[in-house]
């Protein structure tokens, strides 16, 4: 643990001898959203590769960039391309960019996503707001010794998504008249899309979509005492809901043909984050 914090402390200081400006807001863009990173002015943008210690993104969709700049009159940092414990990374890994942002002084994070629609009133290009989520069929992040100065042993969960941000949010959606869902966000590790009876079980839970990621960051910023938002767009329907074979392709392609609705969305989200 001394040898992560080591390196989390390391990456925080290369990355402050870099950036202008202190981010206000972290953002996390799924699987073909990286298109708001043409959004953002006065950019600053990093190759992962060039970042110490930090881990490289291996998935098509995920450009592998951390862009620090201004969205809607405020300083950001943007992920374009997350980790993903499907591709082989631990836990600390996954989420070793949301304690870097932490050590930046970044309160606020927004998670985005791309996920398979569970709820049969979903439709493909939907955007929907995390009012909750389903994780505890996957590896949790906090696991292993705690870190008391990120956190406590034990953080509560009862609001890991911000209300008022999602009350925010529904209002800056009717602001630009795009239809928004609210949902619950059921997590699987992947890499295979799930099974017909997975998503059953799922629907049952009370999950109203599907995806591989978002869960374990989102554990961790409010471990870490952030207000954390979450955005899913609805790129297919989950397996077994229509009667067709699933793949990576169609995530792509729906996550673009969004991506300007989406932009428009999470710009004005950002304008009135307090």
């Amino acid at each position: 643990m001394e040898n992560y914090i080591s390196k989390l402390k390391c990456t925080a200081e290369h990355l402050n001898g870099i950036i202008q400006n202190k981010p206000h807001i972290a953002v996390v863009l799924g699987s073909g959203l990286g298109n708001l990173s043409d959004s953002i002015s006065n950019k600053i943008e990093i190759p992962y590769g060039e970042i110490p210690n930090f881990p490289s993104t291996t998935v098509p969709g995920h450009d592998g960039r951390l862009i620090f700049g201004e969205l809607g009159g405020r300083n950001i940092v943007a992920m374009k391309g997350r980790f993903h414990y499907y591709e082989g990374w631990g836990m600390d890994e996954v989420v070793f960019p949301l304690r870097i942002f932490r050590l930046l002084g970044v309160e606020n994070l927004l998670l985005t996503n791309a996920a398979g629609g569970i709820n049969t009133q979903f439709r493909p290009g939907d955007l929907m707001l995390i009012k909750d989520h389903i994780g505890f069929l996957a590896e949790n992040p906090l696991r292993g010794a705690n870190v008391e100065e990120f956190g406590p042993r034990f953080p509560d969960m009862s609001q890991i998504y911000d209300k008022e941000l999602l009350d925010i949010s529904t209002e800056c959606a009717l602001k630009l008249h795009i239809e928004i869902r609210r949902g619950i966000y059921a997590y699987a590790k992947g890499p295979s899309f799930e099974t017909p009876a997975e998503i059953r079980v799922f629907h049952a839970f009370g999950a109203d979509a599907v995806g591989m990621s978002t869960v374990p960051e989102a554990i961790t910023a409010r471990h870490m005492n952030m207000k954390v938002l979450g955005i899913s767009c609805i790129t297919n329907m989950a397996a077994g809901v229509l009667h067709q074979t699933l793949n990576h392709e169609e995530v792509i392609e729906t996550g673009k043909r969004v991506s300007e609705k989406f932009s428009k969305l999470v710009t004005e989200i950002v304008k009135v984050w307090s």
